[in-house]
């Protein structure tokens, strides 16, 4: 992003648009963070809100969103993102999917705005291709509790193509892998924050099913610079952001407790429903269009992480009163 763009970020307040805000700020871009703040958090930007070149909204996109001055590029991350949410909130999320995927895009196309949708691996439900490319259709189980989130998004991946196909609306699809680092919600259920904490209190680990389902983690920063790529590319998408190297969750378990140099115990506990057996996507395309790909190394990634997560608990320990 060059100086002197303005870009919307919807979802601005949460793990991924905080981190995404931060680097268009530091790219030199004038920054609307826009956030409800149902799961986001106004801490997350609070050191933010003094630099010249942001503004914070806090505004529902599923409201029509009234924005004063030109939009050159929007990031539409407004989303609950972990199954403790949308699980909690299954209607809201189907509708911030829907209406508020609608209403962002009617901005960028008032404003004449490249449109980024901050779509998710979850489209391709629990796969039945591995490694997972742009061009498979997925296998979901529309009507499982899981659905919510999956639908919401393939929903939004078909207007967003929509709006492109009839209304000419510059548009692009990013396919987010699991991401993390700093500034995770600690209470949403997502596996690292939790084997995090778990070991740090000296708790056991739970590991769903056997632990031999694996994920692809993508260090936060790689993903936002995907993101930041793509939405500067011709490219319309869908395109794939994340890590190629796989690892089982109960690897992810054990490196996680060497790291923290915990003595919990692994404790197996039921597989939730429809919880996909294999997640990992084919970055061929993100290779080839947009230059990129990760660069973190998992266990360098997850030791930071680590360190975020212990100073944080040690934080909020502080603030108890006594």
């Amino acid at each position: 992003m060059r100086a002197g763009v303005r870009v919307v970020v919807t979802g601005g307040a949460g793990f991924l648009g905080s981190w995404l805000c931060r680097r268009l700020l530091a790219d030199g871009a004038d920054v609307v963070c826009l956030d409800s703040l149902v799961t986001g958090a106004r801490a997350n930007v609070a050191e933010l809100e003094s630099q010249p070149g942001f503004t914070f909204v806090e505004a529902d996109v599923c409201d029509p969103i009234a924005l004063d001055g030109p939009v050159d590029v929007v990031f539409h991350l407004a989303s609950v993102a972990s199954p403790v949410h949308y699980l909690r909130l299954p209607l809201e999320t189907l509708r911030t999917g829907s209406v508020g995927t609608t209403n962002v895009l009617d901005l960028a196309e008032r404003t004449g705005a490249r449109f980024l949708l901050a779509s998710t691996s979850e489209v391709y439900g629990d796969p039945l291709e591995h490694p997972q490319h742009e061009s498979y259709w997925g296998n979901v189980n529309p009507i499982g509790p899981r659905s919510v989130y999956d639908e919401a998004k393939r929903f939004a991946e078909a207007t967003t193509a929509a709006y492109r196909r009839c209304r000419g609306v510059d548009t692009t699809i990013a396919r987010i892998f699991n991401t993390y680092g700093p500034r995770m919600a600690l209470d949403d259920g997502r596996v690292v924050p939790a084997f995090v904490q778990q070991a740090l209190a000296g708790q056991p680990l739970t590991v769903a099913g056997d632990g031999t389902q694996t994920r692809s983690l993508c260090w936060v920063e790689d993903t936002v610079d995907g993101l930041v790529r793509l939405a500067a590319s011709s490219s319309s998408g869908p395109v794939n952001i994340g890590a190629e190297d796989e690892t089982t969750v109960l690897e992810l378990a054990t490196t996680i407790r060497r790291l923290v140099g915990s003595t919990s115990s692994i404790d197996f506990v039921p597989l939730p429903q429809d919880d996909p057996r294999l997640r990992c996507p084919d970055i061929t395309e993100a290779m080839g269009l947009l230059g990129w790909a990760p660069r973190m190394p998992l266990e360098q990634g997850l030791s930071a992480t680590v360190d975020w997560v212990r100073e944080r608990l040690g934080a909020d320990l502080d603030r108890q009163p006594a």
